[in-house]
């Protein structure tokens, strides 16, 4: 793995996300936040007329600015336990929200971008089934959804460029997004579950047989600047899944990976 990136992040910002997860993985696992608990931002609900509808998050003050951050929730609430997938996959402890609450840069809008079925009323939305949040989380649908949700929200915020932060499962569906676009300036990943086939073999668990790997996209990726941070004692997406995904790019366009030593997921 190559320790320079092509676009290096700056040291501020490296900074920033160090602390940010620090706080994070601080605090996640041992309270859980609602939402509508954090005054001063909203939401909504964007129906691209796809597969789903997507629910997003924002501070409800946002002049048009030229760069839109985005953030992708994780997998959330997926299984109730190893063998029990849950019935409704919303977080009980939202990291991605917390983490563009957090995002204090002037020179760009912030929003958080949930995942099919999370904060969603089943009722609406007849294509919200187990498998989205299990076997098919990456989905073509799911990125075909995401993606249309993304460029709603750049036409809303008269964004020209977007700067895409995926956490865990959110980190992948990041990546696959901006394999498919041209107007992505940054894709910074948190824990992110980069590498699917090398996720599954390290779990020894059924492949996720209607998902998108994003490794096999590196090649759309290749020219992306790239940071992904990752726990140094993560056992749910360890640092060897970023390893392994860096690996698919050639020496001089490795993403930069950036290790956590004390963080968990």
């Amino acid at each position: 793995m190559n320790k320079e990136h092509i676009n290096p992040i700056t040291m501020k910002h490296c900074i920033h996300f160090c602390l940010y997860m620090l706080i994070v993985f601080a605090t996640s696992s041992c309270a859980s936040h609602s939402p509508a608990e954090h005054s001063g931002w909203r939401q909504a609900v964007l129906s691209a007329g796809t597969t789903f509808d997507l629910v997003f998050f924002s501070p409800k003050e946002q002049m048009p600015k030229n760069t839109l951050a985005v953030y992708i929730e994780g997998d959330g609430f997926a299984w109730r336990n190893r063998r029990t997938p849950s019935h409704n996959p919303t977080p009980k402890s939202p990291v991605a929200l917390e983490l563009a609450m957090k995002n204090d840069d002037v020179d760009e809008n912030t929003v958080y971008l949930a995942r099919p079925c999370q904060y969603i009323d089943f009722k609406t939305q007849p294509a919200c089934t187990q498998k989205y949040w299990t076997s098919h989380r990456f989905a073509p649908e799911v990125i075909q959804s995401t993606n249309a949700a993304i460029t709603q929200l750049k036409e809303k915020y008269s964004a020209n460029d977007i700067k895409l932060i995926g956490y865990s499962g959110g980190g992948g569906v990041a990546a696959l997004v901006a394999a498919q676009r041209d107007d992505i300036i940054e894709l910074i990943t948190i824990a992110g579950n980069l590498d699917i086939e090398a996720w599954v073999q390290h779990h020894n668990i059924s492949p996720l047989s209607g998902s998108l790997n994003p490794a096999d996209y590196w090649k759309d990726l290749i020219d992306i600047p790239q940071t992904h941070y990752v726990g140094g004692k993560d056992k749910i997406v360890p640092p060897s899944i970023a390893q392994s995904y860096a690996a698919k790019f050639p020496n001089e366009k490795s993403p930069k990976i950036i290790i956590i030593e004390k963080a968990n997921h």
